[in-house]
């Protein structure tokens, strides 16, 4: 299937210079962030020393301190019942009997956090100086658990000892993050997907979602709105909003879906690349402009082996400018940063493309068909030639010295990855 193929080579073909120097940043006190050890139940059981995640997403404000950065962690640790033997150390059928397909976690206690984080360059370590806990308006913690969900894919949920866990309408997977003047925060939910708004001390105020699917959150304790797109409900399980970016005058929100959409099925998810970007009022939250961004084919990124293009993701999005974004795309391995400018030429909100009905869809529309406008893209990473750089990087800000900030997801040390921070000049990224 070519979508856009041609030139999404070219762009990707184009790789700058190599970054002009990489510091790498290592926690300070490593202890704490442990999260304790787990270890399967049942013969072969591998330990682990499960640590916080942080860096599901990341963001600099104008106000802060030039090396303070606000980050989140995502649902917690989990693994994949498919990948029980090899994560582990023991047969699927020892731990996901109740749930062959679903997915084990192992403190399922875990309360998703917003962090703020200090980097010192003198010691080039960083510091977590400050946890706060995502509750609901009453004061309860949320959980990671999946939502109750009917209209969107969902998964089932076991504890560390294999028992079915309950979908919690609380339950939020954060993984993108922007702060307000006022304090408060915008989170993007890669599960539901949803938009989340959260005062300053981590209360949130009103979920965002997608029309159609209030009801799966009536026993939510917050608003929900159903002021999201129908038709993001048809997100692949787990690829939903991984990103969210805010203008630097604060008057919109940004956020793209982690993959195309499942639209009309599950393979035009897995061939295609064209993802959606949206634009809101930051004010009243309401959509204004709607974008084609083309992911880069599986094809150009060397060493993966599989042919399914769904195996790029979107995990990040940083404005650096009203209309000037810059958008993380990435493999397991490799991470690749394009710099993107909105048109309205290229704004395709209202059209046809919104139309579930619409065929092709716009995840199988080429652009040299001339049907839709993709949004140019200028490659300013790409971290095959960065061999500072750890893999899973989610999280992007800029320093307050103009340095490019780049984190990664460690997965809760559930492989044995530790956090790391990266300041990186000469990536020609400048607000």
């Amino acid at each position: 299937m070519r979508i856009a193929l041609t030139a999404c080579l070219l762009a990707a073909a184009a790789f700058p210079a190599l970054a002009q120097s990489v510091t790498v940043f290592e926690a300070a006190n490593p202890a704490s962030l442990s999260m304790g050890d787990y270890t399967a139940p049942g013969q072969g059981g591998k330990p682990m020393a499960l640590s916080i995640g942080i860096g599901s997403g990341a963001w600099h404000g104008a106000d802060d301190a030039p090396f303070r950065f606000w980050t989140v962690g995502d649902r917690g640790p989990n693994i994949a019942c498919s990948d029980a033997e090899k994560t582990l150390g023991v047969k699927p059928e020892a731990i996901c009997a109740a749930a062959p397909k679903g997915r084990v976690y192992p403190l399922p206690a875990y309360t998703p956090s917003i962090y703020a984080i200090d980097l010192d360059p003198a010691t080039k370590s960083f510091t977590l100086a400050q946890t706060i806990p995502v509750k609901t308006r009453d004061g309860k913690l949320t959980s990671g658990l999946l939502n109750p969900l009917t209209v969107a894919s969902t998964e089932d949920a076991l504890d560390g000892q294999g028992k079915p866990l309950t979908h919690d309408p609380n339950g939020i997977d954060i993984e993108g993050i922007v702060r307000l003047k006022d304090g408060s925060f915008i989170l993007g939910d890669e599960n539901g997907p949803s938009m989340i708004e959260v005062a300053a001390d981590g209360r949130i105020m009103r979920r965002h979602v997608p029309a159609g699917t209030e009801k799966d959150y009536a026993a939510a304790g917050y608003d929900t709105v159903g002021s999201l797109p129908a038709l993001l409900t048809r997100r692949a399980t787990n690829r939903g909003i991984e990103s969210m970016a805010l203008s630097p005058d604060g008057a919109f929100v940004y956020f793209i879906m982690q993959n195309p959409l499942q639209n009309p099925d599950a393979k035009a998810y897995s061939g295609a690349v064209n993802s959606r970007l949206y634009k809101l009022d930051a004010a009243t939250k309401k959509i204004v402009g709607e974008y084609t961004y083309a992911m880069d084919p599986v094809a150009t990124y060397p060493g993966e082996k599989s042919p399914a293009n769904s195996t790029v993701r979107i995990s990040e999005l940083t404005a650096i400018g009203t209309d000037r974004l810059v958008v993380l795309e990435r493999t397991e391995v490799t991470t690749r940063l394009y710099e993107v400018t909105l048109t309205d030429a290229a704004n395709i909100w209202g059209s046809k493309w919104d139309d579930a009905a619409t065929t092709p869809s716009l995840e199988l529309t080429s652009a040299e068909t001339g049907a839709v406008q993709l949004l140019a893209k200028t490659l300013r990473l790409d971290t095959s030639k960065v061999p500072e750089a750890p893999v899973k990087l989610e999280g992007v800000a800029l320093a307050g010295d103009g340095r490019l900030m780049i984190i990664n997801d460690n997965d809760f040390g559930i492989d044995g990855a530790r956090t790391q921070v990266l300041l990186i000049d000469g990536t020609g990224i400048r607000r």
